[in-house]
């Protein structure tokens, strides 16, 4: 017997901050069939806030720093104000949407990352996904909006990152539903000259992503979310995509597919 499909889809912050592309993004996702999950981040609007707050914001190569002072700010923006936003836009557009931190029903717990060379501070690297938990709410008909807050189930939230929460909980509810990701940001896919935005490398498999590697094709921010790509694949991920939201219809079908 196939198992029933389920779409993980992640958004990224451009998309978040403008209203134009988040509304036409959960139009989009809305209409999508079938079961789905929402992933979604905020990173440009904590900073914003944060900066609004006299709180510095610091990076190190492209990853947040999270001080308590950063974690009492993430927490306000990712759980409360964007996710929020995100659920009663959903709710306007007919999907009947629930906003999450992995803190809720126990859904999603992690580890404090060790400190090595640099300290990330409250940041957590994901243990468990309490798949037959999120279940319930999706056999309910509720569509999960999940921000990107973990906790360690001792009572500490984590700033965790949105990919990895999207690949995690997709590995958690392949065992039960045949599932797919779709990364969504602002470009077409990923590019073979990012100056050119029609020239989407179609499929990535690995060898295809060392020669991207070796040529910088791929570098910065991508390598982690690619890493991620191939770890849900390898873990029972049925098909994984990035792209613009326009994928999400069937018209387009100038995207990356990532395979094994």
């Amino acid at each position: 017997m196939s198992k029933e499909r389920l779409s993980v889809i992640k958004i990224g912050g451009n998309i978040i901050e403008d209203v134009t592309s988040l509304h036409t993004f959960l139009k989009l996702f809305s209409n999508l069939e079938g079961k789905k999950i929402l992933v979604h981040g905020g990173g440009k609007r904590a900073t914003h806030i944060a900066t609004k707050l006299g709180i510095e914001s610091k990076m190190v190569n492209g990853r947040r720093i999270t001080d308590a002072d950063t974690l009492e700010v993430i927490t306000m923006v990712y759980g409360g104000l964007v996710n929020k936003n995100v659920v009663a836009k959903l709710q306007a557009l007919g999907a009947d949407a629930i906003g999450l931190t992995g803190a809720d029903i126990n859904s999603i717990k992690s580890d404090k990352r060790p400190v090595k060379e640099i300290d990330f501070g409250f940041v957590g690297d994901v243990k468990k996904v309490a798949n037959k938990s999120i279940e319930k709410l999706l056999q309910a008909d509720f569509t999960p909006v999940f921000c990107a807050i973990t906790h360690d189930g001792k009572g500490q939230l984590l700033n965790t990152n949105a990919d990895t929460i999207t690949s995690q909980v997709a590995i958690g509810m392949s065992e039960i539903y045949e599932t797919s990701i779709y990364y969504c940001f602002e470009l077409n896919g990923v590019l073979e000259d990012f100056n050119d935005k029609n020239s989407v490398v179609k499929i990535i498999n690995p060898s295809v992503y060392k020669e991207l590697l070796a040529n910088g094709v791929i570098a910065d921010g991508m390598i982690p979310k690619l890493d991620n790509c191939f770890d849900a694949l390898e873990n029972g991920v049925h098909k994984v995509y990035i792209g613009n939201t326009s994928m999400l219809t069937k018209e387009n079908d100038n995207y990356t597919t990532i395979t094994l």
